[in-house]
């Protein structure tokens, strides 16, 4: 009692997340905070959320990358239009999973929030996938901790000069099969990051085996699967899937674009995940599961930044279908409100 009443008198005076209880269900969702580029908000605050989507990216590899690369005036007055658009569908929330050396630039995403009324979350932590082609030099020499210890800084104090502080982790392994050394060290990071914040972790992953160590890992480091968000988790199979939404992960569908098909009859993408998301809710996971388009994309090497993608296609396209397949608006609701809200809530989820 005392030390629920201790923590509690800190996180008021300081506002940090790192001391909060751990232990779920002693507090509603609504009370958690969440982080955003404009500062905290409460989770009941958070309404309509994409939990997965871009606004520029940079390909050019972590060595070459940095805010040179683009004018945030041009990329801000190519994207402020798709953020309003998606506004004007009731998108509230956005979180933006461009991680460092990949394009992140917290300073673009504070302007295009301000001007689009949109809450938008950015990330601290490192993308391992491609070769480790967007990673820093020093990741691969220094340890889990010293990783950690950079990605703690950036949520105390802001990302570099920015004040601008992270609302989750960002990570990345690569494959199908076992976890390299190095990522291994990544989700070790990740965890102990997010035992002294409280923040998400996102994991781009596309495989079982990869998704499912992960998972062991954050158990064997005292870390709740509950804290843990299988990022394209659409690229795993349903079994893992249902393995891991009811171990407390979370199962992140993130890859929604409108594609017809060439009758024009169906839509392979709708009908896919129509299923998918239908087979979860058979399984009691609809809980567990988010929905977004990994869309965006701003390329600095393309003129006006290529060929950028709407934020839109969920309310247009899938949740129709949805509502067709006799979904009601709770269970929209459900993926599109109270699971984010819940899963990127901070405080710290362990296994005790």
């Amino acid at each position: 009692m005392m030390k629920t009443f201790l923590c509690s008198f800190i996180l008021a005076l300081i506002g940090f997340a790192g001391c909060q209880q751990s232990n779920e269900g002693k507090k509603e969702a609504e009370d958690y905070p969440i982080m955003t580029v404009t500062g905290e908000i409460p989770s009941s605050e958070m309404d309509t959320t994409l939990i997965h989507e871009h606004v520029l990216v940079d390909w050019i590899g972590a060595d070459s990358t940095g805010y040179h690369r683009w004018e945030r005036d041009e990329v801000t007055e190519r994207v402020l239009p798709f953020l309003r658009e998606a506004g004007g569908q009731g998108v509230q929330t956005m979180l933006e999973c461009t991680p460092a050396y990949l394009g992140r630039d917290p300073g673009l995403l504070q302007k295009l929030s301000e001007q689009s009324g949109i809450q938008i979350l950015t990330n601290t932590g490192y993308y391992g996938a491609v070769d480790n082609k967007f990673m820093p030099r020093h990741a691969r020499q220094e340890s889990a901790e010293e990783l950690a210890a950079r990605w703690i800084d950036e949520f105390r104090y802001g990302i570099e000069d920015s004040g601008v502080k992270p609302g989750f982790i960002k990570i990345s392994v690569g494959g199908e099969g076992p976890l390299s050394d190095l990522h291994q060290k990544i989700v070790r990071a990740a965890a102990l990051t997010h035992l002294e914040t409280g923040l998400t972790i996102v994991s781009h992953t596309t495989g079982d085996k990869p998704a499912l160590s992960q998972i062991e890992i954050l158990k064997d480091m005292g870390v709740s699967p509950s804290a843990w968000v299988w990022t394209h988790s659409q690229a795993g199979t349903l079994q893992s899937q249902i393995e891991i939404g009811r171990k407390g992960g979370w199962i992140s569908l993130d890859n929604f674009s409108y594609a017809p098909a060439d009758n024009g009859n169906n839509d392979d993408s709708i009908n896919w995940f129509v299923e998918r998301i239908s087979e979860l809710d058979e399984s009691g996971l609809l809980n567990r599961v988010l929905i977004s388009h990994d869309a965006g994309y701003y390329n600095p090497d393309e003129e006006n930044g290529g060929d950028f993608r709407t934020y839109t296609d969920i309310f247009e396209y899938l949740l129709p279908a949805l509502r067709k397949n006799g979904f009601t608006k709770s269970d929209i609701d459900q993926m599109l409100v109270r699971n984010p809200r819940e899963a990127y809530g901070i405080r710290a989820r362990t296994t005790q």
